[in-house]
């Protein structure tokens, strides 16, 4: 028996009908196999397998074309031998296909295989202005047993903020920023060593000197490409880049395909400055436009699977934000079960970093959902 992957070679075909499967298939995270030189007996078996993974599939004795969910695709791949303990190649062929599909994060010196689960990126803010926390962490009692509960929820990352980026914000010099920040990493990183450190910054000396310290992860609100020096800087390092759109100073009038453009362009821009394209995050920017709060950012909620195409992960930036209290007249801290109810929407869309300030109860979310989304029930012949 053999396997091919032909998603790809749909959006060769001039139809219609491939052009919409080949568009779909990358919005939601599907792939289409087709499978040739079966006997009669393998046949059914293969049919069998498609029907339990709900694959959308049309079969003759020639060969059997199936359209899947990814996760369907790992799962086929894994329980192949329960199906067919004689066909090793085909999960060899399987599996590889499958690597394909692979999300991956490159962050200094951590690899995180955003594949399967997205990230839980806590956010620790020590600032006195942020929109939700400012102010809340003023001591380094504080923003340790903080960090230690975050890390104990099951956050992967802890991002220090050392200035706010919220609508109407005060810019601070970057020695403020330093001062409000580099005492607070240091100490995250002498208690907790195992701790992986992002930064949100967009001043070019700011990151320059958390670099210095080991940070892992540089989250910068306008891109990287607003100072030459930022893509030497990042070229030189390994550190991983989470790069955010914004429109606070444009305005579109195709803001899906303008959005599509300024990331094909901002990926060009950094992986032509020799910074590997597997360190790079995407940020659609939602509280970023010229209206803040307004509806553009419903459509990057609705629209992120629109960015699957990229293959690379998207963070998922909405946590208590003030759309919240403009929609359903929320104040921020009654915010919690709407914000998860929105993040469970963008990562079923394809978000893979959930920047939070409620880690537990985001935890629990991605465990449930995660065992949902895996929930086939598969039996062979030989159970």
């Amino acid at each position: 028996m053999r396997v091919a992957d032909i998603t790809s070679s749909l959006a060769r075909r001039q139809d219609f009908a491939s052009s919409a499967l080949f568009a779909q298939a990358q919005r939601q995270q599907q792939l289409v196999l087709q499978f040739s030189g079966y006997d009669a007996a393998q046949r059914t078996r293969l049919t069998q397998l498609c029907h339990q993974l709900d694959g959308t599939f049309q079969v003759d004795d020639a060969q059997l074309t199936v359209l899947l969910t990814q996760a369907a695709g790992r799962l086929m791949a894994q329980r192949w031998a329960d199906f067919f303990s004689d066909q090793v190649q085909v999960q060899i062929q399987l599996t590889q296909i499958m690597k394909q599909y692979a999300v991956i994060w490159q962050a200094g010196t951590h690899r995180f295989d955003l594949t399967t689960r997205p990230m839980i990126y806590g956010i620790m803010n020590i600032t006195p202005d942020s929109f939700y926390d400012g102010g809340r962490y003023t001591t380094m009692d504080d923003v340790l047993a903080h960090v230690d509960a975050m890390l104990q929820a099951g956050a992967d990352v802890i991002e220090v903020n050392g200035q706010t980026t919220r609508p109407g914000f005060t810019p601070v010099s970057p020695e403020v920023e330093l001062e409000r920040t580099l005492p607070y990493i240091r100490a995250i990183k002498a208690r907790f060593p195992e701790a992986v450190i992002a930064v949100d910054t967009y001043k070019y000396p700011v990151m320059a000197a958390l670099l210095k310290e080991g940070v892992s992860i540089i989250n910068d609100v306008n891109a990287f490409t607003d100072d030459p020096r930022k893509l030497e800087l990042m070229a030189d390092s390994n550190v991983g880049l989470l790069t955010m759109h914004s429109s606070r100073d444009r305005e579109y009038s195709d803001l899906t395909s303008s959005m599509f453009s300024f990331f094909e362009q901002n990926l060009n821009a950094l992986t032509s400055a020799g910074i590997d394209i597997e360190r790079i995050a995407l940020d659609q920017g939602i509280g970023y436009s010229q209206v803040a709060h307004g509806e553009q950012d419903y459509v990057m909620m609705r629209n992120v699977d629109q960015f699957n195409a990229l293959r690379r992960p998207m963070m998922v930036a909405i946590s208590r934000k003030g759309y919240l209290g403009l929609l359903l007249g929320l104040k921020k801290e009654d915010r919690l079960p709407m914000t998860l109810v929105a993040e469970t929407t963008m990562m079923l869309r394809g978000g893979r970093i959930l920047r939070v300030h409620d880690v537990a109860e985001t935890k629990q979310m991605v465990t449930l959902l995660d065992r949902i989304e895996n929930g086939y029930w598969l039996v062979s012949d030989h159970d």
